[in-house]
């Protein structure tokens, strides 16, 4: 028989709860922050009881760090893992974002609790280091003399480019695909292996917003 709660209203719910906090979470810990959202509301919108969601999670941090642990799980996979683009177009490729691509999560969460040992801080930091981590992976077979800068160089455009468009409400990707393109030219020598896909003009990339978003 399936095992079933009652929520702030009274209505019975069948099993399901914890993924619908962790829904509520994201649309609005994403729409109005994590400090203006308090668990009654969370709570509401979930429709579950705050005995359930304190079942679920033991406090609203852990819920804050899970809820960032969903996004993007195994980093940009839809950029970092094709197969039809070079090295070098997968480096560019990180950058194929539109002007509508909200602030990353990580870097709104770390902002806004301000607090280096919050577990979500703990979660931006681990995030932002595998970002980094593919880029470098990626510099490296791309031939780059020095991949570790490289893709710190990256990873560091790819933060101020999110962080830019929200505060601007303006795109700022093109241009600091411009400035990726230089540095990725500069760090590879020419006589690098270059895959004949390298010379078909742009990144040939779909959009691909940081942080799974």
């Amino acid at each position: 028989m399936t095992e079933l709660e009652k929520g702030p209203l009274g209505r019975r719910r069948g099993r399901g709860a914890r993924e619908r906090i962790i829904s509520a979470s994201q649309q609005l810990f994403r729409d109005q922050g994590i400090s203006r959202t308090g668990m009654d509301q969370l709570c509401a919108v979930a429709q579950v009881s705050k005995r359930t969601a304190y079942q679920h999670f033991t406090s609203k941090d852990e819920l804050v760090a899970e809820y960032l642990r969903r996004f993007d799980p195994d980093v940009m996979p839809s950029v970092f893992d094709r197969t039809d683009l070079t090295p070098r177009e997968r480096l560019l490729a990180a950058f194929d974002m539109p002007a509508s691509t909200p602030l990353c999560p990580f870097i709104a969460a770390a902002v806004e609790l301000h607090d280096p040992q919050h577990p979500a801080s703990e979660c931006a930091r681990d995030y932002k280091t595998a970002i980094a981590a593919r880029l470098t992976e990626t510099a490296r077979e791309a031939g780059a003399t020095n991949p570790e800068e490289l893709g710190e160089q990256l990873a560091l455009l790819i933060d101020g480019a999110s962080t830019r468009t929200r505060v601007l409400n303006s795109a700022s990707f093109p241009t600091a695909a411009a400035i990726a393109a230089i540095l990725i030219d500069n760090a590879i020598p020419a006589s690098s292996p270059r895959q004949p896909s390298d010379d078909r003009g742009g990144t040939g990339s779909a959009a691909v917003p940081v942080g799974g978003r």
